[in-house]
């Protein structure tokens, strides 16, 4: 398969869409190391990935959920219980991290983008695994060094989550690449 046909077969595979099979953590590992040779703007490396497996999937959901009662004045049970299960839907559950660079070298934005430029390279890599993988990204995120023993300048960006799953991916198609480009100077 050729790059650009990986590309286009990536997909947002949710946590409920997965089986009950685990990952092996070698199979992790290879998707961090994929994550590992992302990009990054005067080589700082911002990416950080704690992964959750295991239990601790259990107590994550309990915490997210717990945390969203707590802070949101119009909590619905229903919404709670979909924040519970989503960590015990899947295999594994990576915290995206962002550490900023301490001297600040970098605009914070080059950062985030470098750090998002690893969740692609691991999400690209989770697909031709046929692996299921969504970046979900809820406001909860801000709470995450109450649950894990985060670095000073470490932020959470949101969380992997990651599972087998079976069954053809989503069918997508994107707006046509023209309603997106404009070209300046364009030679002939």
């Amino acid at each position: 398969m050729s790059l650009l046909e990986l590309i286009r077969r990536r997909r947002s595979i949710f946590p409920v869409q997965y089986s009950s099979d685990s990952i092996a953590p070698s199979d992790i590992e290879e998707l961090l190391e994929a994550a590992n040779w992302a990009p990054t703007h005067r080589k700082t490396e911002p990416w950080r990935f704690y992964v959750i497996q295991g239990e601790q999937r259990t107590a994550l959901g309990a915490f997210l959920a717990a945390k969203y009662r707590e802070t949101d004045p119009k909590a619905s049970d229903f919404k709670a219980k979909k924040i519970q299960q989503k960590p015990e839907q899947s295999a594994a559950v990576i915290a995206i991290v962002m550490q900023r660079c301490p001297e600040e070298s970098v605009p914070e934005w080059e950062e985030v983008a470098a750090t998002a430029m690893a969740v692609q390279n691991l999400w690209l890599l989770a697909t031709e695994k046929g692996l299921g993988g969504y970046w979900s990204s809820p406001g909860l995120k801000a709470y995450m060094s109450e649950f894990l023993e985060m670095n000073p300048g470490e932020k959470c960006l949101g969380f992997f989550y990651l599972g087998k799953f079976e069954g053809p991916a989503p069918e997508r198609e994107p707006k046509p690449l023209a309603q997106k480009v404009v070209w300046v100077g364009k030679s002939s």
